[in-house]
């Protein structure tokens, strides 16, 4: 078994806000919130929730899962920022988990072999998060890298792809079917963790920070 379960894993990458405690496959307590501007507020409360359906506490924990990005900004410095707390303050390794893949391993579970399919979200107003993947015994493997692309693009790397973001296809070039899915369910950062996580420990956690792909920058208000 693997020797970093029990763990906590964290969602904060996109809308959802959301803590699971997962044990095994057939084991866990998963908690979520859909709600803007909420991570910060609500995120320890779902932290709470989940323990309280294990009937454990934090204490009893051996790691911490965190969605690593790429997303939201504020999302994956709030999510981060607890996981490093509850890891200080434990002893507890961290186990960053791409937020692409770990939708790509949800979305595994709900789609046809040999499917393909996009995750495009949004960066700004231009540019998105994009990556494609194909199902492959009932699992995902890459078919395109996750990268930046401008938002014109998607249309001709979709070609009849599914798609699953919070892209705003008024925006592109072209049109196609979207599925307004764009973060994984917090238990699915968990499964990740568990099956191809690789622990970093306490003292090497000083300097962790979330992928954001690209560089966040912070615009001056001229008076």
């Amino acid at each position: 078994m693997n020797d970093f379960l029990p763990l906590l894993a964290i969602e904060t990458s996109d809308n959802i806000c959301g803590a699971c405690l997962y044990y095994e496959d057939n084991k866990y307590f998963s908690s979520k919130i859909v709600l803007k501007h909420s991570h910060s507020e609500k995120l320890f409360e779902l932290i709470k929730s989940v323990c309280n359906q294990a009937e454990t506490t934090l204490t009893e924990i051996k790691s911490i899962a965190v969605s690593n990005g790429p997303g939201s900004f504020t999302g994956l410095r709030i999510g981060m920022s607890a996981a490093k707390g509850i890891a200080f303050a434990s002893n507890l390794p961290i186990i960053t988990v791409p937020t692409f893949e770990a939708l790509a391993l949800q979305l595994s579970n709900h789609l046809p072999e040999n499917s393909e399919f996009i995750i495009a979200n949004k960066v700004g107003r231009d540019e998105l998060y994009y990556a494609k993947f194909q199902i492959k015994s009932n699992n995902y493997i890459f078919q395109q890298e996750l990268k930046i692309i401008h938002i014109t693009e998607l249309q001709s790397l979709a070609k009849d792809c599914l798609i699953f973001g919070n892209v705003d296809s008024e925006n592109t070039a072209g049109t196609f079917e979207l599925k307004k899915i764009s973060a994984p369910n917090p238990e699915y950062v968990a499964k990740w963790a568990a099956s191809f996580g690789k622990k970093i420990s306490v003292d090497e956690i000083d300097f962790l920070e979330p992928n954001y792909l690209k560089d966040f920058i912070v615009k001056e208000k001229r008076l």
